[in-house]
């Protein structure tokens, strides 16, 4: 089969297109044949190992040391459709129309990939394309993961900061869901979509100031980890809440020490997608609540091409890669 294999820590062109071996499900294991993945900056990050040293030396222990190791293949989002089972699966059968998550396990850039059963996989929302439905596993579980967290419940006053990207344009719409008034924060070309995503207000981070703004929000989440915590804490309400899905060092000291002030408190445990939220998520999809956005679909062959794109900083929502 074909599959991108990953030789290098590195710029993009570290990702080779080869033929690689066909892989075998387990017993309790699903044979996907991936329709669609996705590249989002957390891929970006991982092929360049770009991570602060307590997260960077796990992940070496992980896939490498020097290089990753034997034929590692990345992604993590998929979409697509199985083609085996083995002995032990009882949930799944051949040809039905699954998504999913392969956190760590990574392999999803590929013709087939074999994921576990009690994986975080699920059929996969019938209102959504392979396309659509391969952007949800991450930024959505994501999205839900944090609002859960925080706790974000009808009439409070929202501030998504990174709003545009992959987390933040599910975590708009589920806010919104959970009965949320959202302020959407990105760049200026994003903010129309924001807008038509059901942001109550938009606001271009390059022109305004939100600290200077003087408004004061019950949850703020930074979606993209460039916000100081000193410096948004007028504008947090007495009890609100900080949810923090991409945190720097600097970010989690100064988390710990606003757990240590009256009410407020920090979110920043990551999420781990589960079958669970994938079902809860194509429900909303499949009852026209939840929506893909995507900027760019590239085929397999072109993913240094995405991976550069990416690494732009411009992508509205997702970056798909058809397979």
């Amino acid at each position: 089969m074909k599959a991108i294999v990953w030789t290098e820590y590195g710029s993009p062109d570290v990702l080779q297109l080869r033929e690689v071996a066909t892989p075998t499900p387990k017993p309790a294991e699903l044979l996907i044949r991936v329709h669609a993945t996705t590249v989002t900056a957390g891929d970006c990050e991982m092929r360049r190992l770009d991570f602060p040293l307590y997260l960077a030396l796990p992940i070496r222990l992980w896939v490498g040391l020097l290089k990753p190791r034997g034929t590692t293949i990345p992604g993590t989002e998929f979409s697509g459709e199985v083609v085996a089972v083995g002995a032990e699966v009882a949930q799944f059968r051949v040809g039905d129309a699954v998504y999913g998550s392969a956190g760590m396990r990574l392999g999803t850039a590929a013709e087939l990939t074999c994921q576990p059963e009690a994986g975080a996989v699920a059929r996969k929302p019938s209102a959504m394309t392979y396309d659509e439905a391969a952007t949800v596993p991450f930024g959505g579980c994501d999205a839900l993961h944090f609002l859960r967290r925080g706790e974000v419940g009808p009439g409070e006053r929202v501030l998504i900061n990174g709003a545009g990207g992959s987390i933040g344009t599910y975590a708009v719409q589920l806010a919104k869901h959970f009965g949320a008034e959202v302020t959407a924060v990105d760049s200026a070309a994003k903010l129309e979509m924001l807008r038509a995503l059901g942001a109550d207000e938009v606001v271009d981070y390059t022109r305004e100031d939100v600290p200077a703004s003087g408004a004061v929000y019950d949850v703020i989440f930074d979606v993209v980890g460039t916000l100081s915590l000193p410096r948004i804490a007028p504008s947090l309400a007495a009890d609100g809440r900080v949810l923090l899905a991409n945190p720097g060092m600097s970010q989690r000291l100064d988390a710990r020490r606003l757990g240590r002030t009256g009410s407020r408190r920090a979110v920043v445990e990551p999420s781990s997608p589960t079958a669970a939220d994938l079902d809860y998520l194509r429900g909303l999809a499949d009852a026209g609540k939840l929506r893909a956005v995507i900027d760019r679909r590239y085929p397999l062959a072109e993913m240094r091409e995405a991976h550069r794109y990416v690494e732009t900083g411009h992508k509205q929502g997702h970056v798909v890669i058809t397979v």
